[in-house]
């Protein structure tokens, strides 16, 4: 069964975290990084895939990562899921600039 934060569903569906007050308040900046687990979540992730990871404090003291997935929108995800990667700042730019 699956647990919601808001109106978005936590992808691990084990933990029921209030985040829906505090998670506009969290988001600081946008990073990048490399799906390398997608057990379970094989319609929303693609192994091997940069993704849009958007900083919420919260949900990282829950070991827990937001995502943008293949359906446009943000959910949470285990951070164990994910690498960080290392771009070029020039990279980083256009990557940036495409998801505008």
């Amino acid at each position: 069964m699956l647990k919601y934060t808001g109106t978005r569903a936590t992808a691990s569906g084990k933990k029921n975290l209030k985040l829906k007050d505090t998670y506009e308040e969290t988001v600081t900046k946008k990073h990048f990084m490399m799906c390398i687990d997608n057990h379970g979540y094989e319609s929303s992730l693609e192994k091997r895939k940069l993704y849009e990871v958007l900083t919420d404090r919260i949900a990282e003291k829950h070991y827990q990562v937001r995502v943008i997935d293949e359906s446009g929108k943000d959910y949470l995800y285990p951070e164990k899921f994910f690498a960080p990667v290392r771009l070029l700042h020039i990279t980083k730019e256009k990557l940036e600039l495409e998801a505008a």
